[in-house]
């Protein structure tokens, strides 16, 4: 099993509040590919801004930007999204971007893709914030299928290519992964997606395993073999004594690796950490986590 993490890019990931200037997201991702994690992970957002609460805005730095100037300053690791919003590029340049980014990484990329979420930043920015799925279907099947080499003209609702190619092609099929446990969603995700994430868990809970079972019937539901479906689980990391929740594990490496060992027991293939602490002690815990697990299994 592979195991990532994702970056400090938001004032979040700081102790003290303050935004990561480059440096220190390149620090942590050259930690992360040191200590001989698998790949690394950006969140897409403009902003975070709730209304109902006394908390300060806040955002983080723009992904594909970040994705492109990491990509030769890391050269190992895979380079992905969790994820990228589909509604903040029109899906032709969505492909475009991926496209190029991979070839800058030297065919390191995934394409994560959400429909979104947060409504303030779509207001705040000038997207519609109706019909998100409905628009995110005809985004991904427009970028799906540019990424697998098609021209494509698409008469759609809110979408309308014509003759879209990408010039020049892809060296690969860029991998595509979509984020999702609503029917509809995982109705698109096994049509049109590479692979698959469902977030947070800091346990393998029912829910885990009922969303695992709804990929199972979605791919059922096109006819596709759900083993040709690259699984991935996002897992949130607190700092050992800091208290867990249904979304959160509390442990050490040692328990890190035992929940790496029943993952790969349900067959999932990734691991994408986000550690509430973007600290180069966490990755070596991680790092750590992932050497028990894999000892354990050789």
């Amino acid at each position: 099993m592979r195991i990532g993490v994702t970056l400090p890019l938001s004032s979040g990931d700081t102790p003290d509040g303050h935004v990561p200037r480059f440096e220190e997201t390149l620090g942590f991702a050259r930690a992360a590919e040191a200590s001989g994690l698998d790949s690394i992970w950006v969140f897409d957002h403009l902003l975070f801004r709730f209304p109902d609460d006394d908390g300060p805005e806040s955002g983080v730095r723009e992904a594909w930007s970040t994705l492109a100037a990491l990509a030769p300053l890391v050269p190992r690791v895979e380079l992905g999204s969790l994820v990228m919003c589909s509604s903040f590029r029109n899906p032709g340049l969505m492909a475009k971007m991926a496209a190029t980014v991979d070839d800058l990484s030297g065919g390191r990329v995934i394409l994560g893709l959400g429909s979104g979420w947060h409504d303030p930043e779509y207001e705040a920015f000038g997207f519609p914030t109706d019909h998100k799925v409905g628009r995110f279907a005809e985004d991904l099947e427009i970028t799906a299928r540019l990424l697998r080499g098609e021209r494509v003209t698409f008469d759609g609702r809110w979408q309308h290519p014509v003759d879209a190619a990408l010039l020049p092609p892809p060296e690969r099929r860029v991998p595509i992964l979509v984020a999702s446990k609503g029917e509809r969603m995982l109705g698109l995700t096994a049509t049109w997606a590479d692979a698959w994430n469902t977030a947070w868990f800091g346990s393998v809970d029912e829910r885990l395993l009922t969303r695992l079972a709804a990929l199972e019937a979605a791919c059922a539901d096109v006819a596709r073999d759900p083993a040709t479906m690259r699984r991935t689980v996002g897992i949130r990391l607190r700092e050992p004594g800091a208290g867990a929740d249904a979304t959160s594990l509390d442990a050490d490496a040692s328990g890190l690796a035992d929940l790496l060992d029943e993952l790969a027991a349900l067959g999932i293939d990734d691991a994408l950490v986000w550690s509430i602490s973007k600290s180069i002690p966490s990755v070596e815990r991680i790092a750590e986590a992932r050497r028990i697990h894999l000892a354990r299994h050789a």
